[in-house]
């Protein structure tokens, strides 16, 4: 019998997004007809029904064709083969209508699934910036910048960093980059530089003399014990938590920002409105000395 990983592979790389796309249909929609993949492809009628007739010669079984809504759905034996049906993986395809990059959509959704997102503001560089920024961590180069921080007067002071990784924290995007000037690893918001230069030399640190970008801690939450048992119940089951508590591994050199992402009440004694801070953290010893600038300080 063939693998899935063998069938993957022996498909050329375009068909077998066409093929993904028909299991995220089916599964999530559950139907998926011969316009849905034209639509989707910028196809002809005949090229779409070609790759329904692929899929189903290469997975016999998992979709099974229904006059009454004019396409297939999925059987009850259904096992996804070119698709990961992850949530967390499909959820995003789904809020950013992409079946691939670069498909031809416009604003019509492919998989005609309605989102929204919270209108936050971009911060974000320019084009030009950014590009010197990848090239430099692509090149594994230095990186000239001008920067405006928020806790150094000389404003869009020159430094050179050796960038190794770009880092999306969901509320902003930063660089993380071993800067010259400090002898040590840093996040620089990106919408902070003004101005980059990607130099010709080779940059002479990396991630993997970044300590806090390398050891990871686990971080242990709880529900708020201001809530009531039924909420932190709900909270745990929101949270995936077999026990009680919610224990998520992550670098060191992020921990901040998931306080800060989670809403975490990390006060010593938990005083925080419950309501507004529905999460506590259980071990701030253990957090302190890689986060302290994200801790809430108790009321005086």
């Amino acid at each position: 019998m063939i693998s899935k990983e063998k069938m993957r592979l022996d498909v050329k790389w375009a068909t077998r997004q066409r093929l993904q796309y028909i299991e995220l249909m089916a599964w999530y929609c559950g139907v998926v007809t011969r316009s849905d993949i034209a639509r989707a492809f910028d196809l002809s009628d005949p090229a779409a029904t070609k790759d329904l007739k692929l899929y189903n010669d290469l997975a016999p079984g998992n979709l099974l064709y229904r006059h009454n809504v004019f396409g297939f759905v999925p059987g009850t034996e259904f096992t996804a083969v070119f698709a990961n049906l992850a949530p967390a993986v499909v959820l995003p395809m789904i809020a950013a209508n992409l079946a691939v990059a670069g498909g031809p959509y416009g604003t019509e959704s492919i998989f005609g699934l309605p989102t929204g997102k919270l209108p936050l503001p971009a911060r974000l560089p320019s084009p030009q910036v950014l590009a010197q920024i990848t090239r430099a961590i692509h090149g594994r180069r230095k990186l000239r910048v001008s920067y405006r921080s928020l806790s150094r007067s000389e404003h869009d002071a020159p430094r050179v960093l050796e960038p190794h990784t770009l880092v999306d924290t969901g509320l902003r995007w930063h660089v993380r980059a071993y800067s010259e000037d400090n002898c040590d690893f840093r996040d620089f918001v990106l919408s902070r530089i003004v101005d980059a230069q990607c130099l010709d030399d080779p940059a002479q640190s990396s991630e993997q003399y970044d300590d806090d970008w390398v050891e990871e801690v686990t971080l242990k939450l709880a529900p708020h014990r201001g809530l009531d048992a039924a909420k932190r119940a709900s909270l745990l089951l929101d949270y995936g938590a077999d026990g009680g508590v919610i224990e998520i591994r992550v670098r060191r050199a992020l921990l901040g920002y998931l306080l800060q992402r989670l809403n975490i009440d990390s006060t010593p004694d938990h005083s925080l409105n419950p309501s507004a801070y529905q999460l506590m953290l259980l071990n701030r010893d253990d957090i302190e000395p890689f986060a302290a600038w994200a801790f809430h300080q108790p009321a005086a």
